[in-house]
Order: structure tokens, then C-alpha cells, then sequence
């Protein structure tokens, strides 16, 4: 069987709701024992802006046609519209929601739904900001929700480290907010 790679992808906003805000995307690529970690930022941007330019980009890092991959994701926004494929029902109704609404982000879903067809992709929700060494973690009650969500075929080991991998692209996410010029500590 086939080694898939597993990617970790996260964004954050900073002023999410204000005119002038900073956001980050952070995305951990694993392929076996080799580890890719990727970051960037934008000014005024929002919150799913950067998770859709976090699953870009790492999309973009990977060079083989045809790969499995394992996404991991806190967006529900993102992982729902893949496992549910909203995206189907947008492209028949031209870019409009099932309230006929105009789709948001339609420039990075556009850049993003080409890679399905270009790999072999599952889609993983994980809960964010879940810290492995509080000790008020109620582990097994976050563990049995991941089961839940995504199937009970994980152990709480893989589970731990998803979490990990999670909270790092989460970190990167923020790192990256600093890189956009104008960013100050106080921004993120």
C-alpha cells in the first residue's frame, strides 16, 4: 500500500472584522519520514480566505500527479464543502449558493477544485486549539468527537499526532501574519 501524504492546514486572521487586518496560512506537508512546512500572509483578508490558501499552496508543494493524500483541517468550512461537494452544486448553479447567493472566495476555489482531479484525496476535520498538555484535556472525549467526524479507523495515537500536526500548522499560520508588511506584534 501506498505511503500517503498527509498535509496539516490552517489559516488565522488578525482584525478579522475590522477594514484593516492581517491573516496567515500555515500548512505541514508529511511524506514518510520528510517534513515540509510552509507559511505565508496577506493583508485584508479573512479567516476562511487563509484556510483556502493554506490547502492552496500545499496543494501547489506537491509535484507527483496521482497522489493519496490525507488533508487535515479545523476549517469545517473547507472540509465540508469537499466531503459534502457543495462545490458540484456551485458550478451547476453558476457560481450561486443554494440560497443564490454569490459563492465567496470563487478566485481560490477555482485555483483549488483542479486539484481533485489531479490526486486522490481524503478530507479530515480536527478540532484547533486543542492543547495535548492542559491538564483539563478530556482526551478521549475530543478523540471519540475526531471519530465521530472521520471514521473510526484511527487510533488515539494517530490522533495525537494530527493534534500536533494541527497545532503546528496553526503556529505557522501565525508566524505568517508577521510576514505581511505593516504587521506588528500587536496584530497578531
Amino acid at each position: 500500500m501506498a505511503i500517503p501524504l498527509k498535509m496539516f492546514t490552517d489559516g488565522a486572521c488578525s482584525g478579522n472584522q475590522n477594514a484593516e487586518n492581517f491573516g496567515g496560512w500555515g500548512a505541514v506537508l508529511v511524506y514518510g519520514k520528510h517534513q515540509k512546512e510552509l507559511l505565508g500572509g496577506e493583508k485584508d483578508t479573512t479567516n476562511n480566505r487563509m484556510e483556502m490558501t493554506a490547502l492552496l499552496r500545499a496543494f501547489e508543494a506537491v509535484k507527483k500527479e496521482m497522489q493519496q493524500i490525507e488533508l487535515y483541517s479545523d476549517s469545517a468550512y473547507l472540509v465540508n464543502c469537499f466531503n459534502e461537494k457543495w462545490y458540484e452544486n456551485w458550478l451547476i448553479n453558476g457560481w450561486k449558493t443554494s440560497a443564490k447567493k454569490p459563492v465567496e472566495n470563487k478566485d481560490l476555489w477555482e485555483e483549488i477544485l483542479p486539484h481533485l482531479k489531479k490526486h486522490r484525496i481524503k478530507f479530515y476535520r480536527v478540532k484547533g486549539h486543542i492543547n495535548l498538555n492542559s491538564k483539563k484535556l478530556d482526551l478521549d472525549s475530543h478523540f471519540r468527537n475526531f471519530l465521530e467526524i472521520n471514521g473510526d479507523s484511527f487510533t488515539i495515537d494517530e490522533f495525537k499526532y494530527i493534534v500536533e500536526m494541527n497545532n503546528l500548522a496553526d503556529s505557522l499560520a501565525r508566524q505568517g501574519i508577521s510576514t505581511v508588511p505593516g504587521a506588528t506584534e500587536t496584530s497578531q
